[in-house]
């Protein structure tokens, strides 16, 4: 998993300020402290949808320091990123991984739909073709 961290400032109206070091563009607030990680959540992944769309490499997390807040992004929309990031670092196109899949390009759309809940068959035949293998672990 993809645990980026965040800042939680408080303001003066009681509520919490939601930033990430990673993404400058990704901002949230928050009624209270878990109302604000559950909006970062959210913050989080539409920062993602916004680098997906103008076909950016995704930042992966920079290391957060002891007891400071985290948002834990979903395994399967790691197992997305981390898809992304190599497709990116190889210069391939959408449609290049719909070609090594013989699948139709609007399949691999959804794959990197952070909305859309892929199968991760789908996702591991992805990384596969790509030379890659996911690794999923319970700790």
């Amino acid at each position: 998993m993809l645990n980026y961290p965040i800042t939680l400032t408080p303001d003066s109206n009681g509520t919490y300020l939601v930033g990430f070091p990673d993404f400058p563009e990704a901002n949230s607030v928050g009624d209270d402290k878990e109302d604000a990680l559950a909006q970062a959540v959210d913050a989080l992944e539409t920062a993602l949808s916004i680098y997906f769309d103008e076909r950016r490499p995704v930042p992966l997390p920079s290391p957060a320091d002891a007891g400071d807040a985290v948002v834990a992004l979903p395994a399967l929309e790691t197992a997305k990123v981390l898809l992304w990031n190599e497709m990116h670092a190889r210069k391939m196109r959408k449609a290049d991984l719909a070609r090594m899949l013989d699948v139709h390009t609007p399949q691999v759309d959804r794959l990197f739909d952070l909305g859309h809940s892929s199968k991760i068959e789908f996702v591991e035949q992805a990384a596969k073709a790509l030379g890659k293998t996911l690794n999923v672990s319970l700790v």
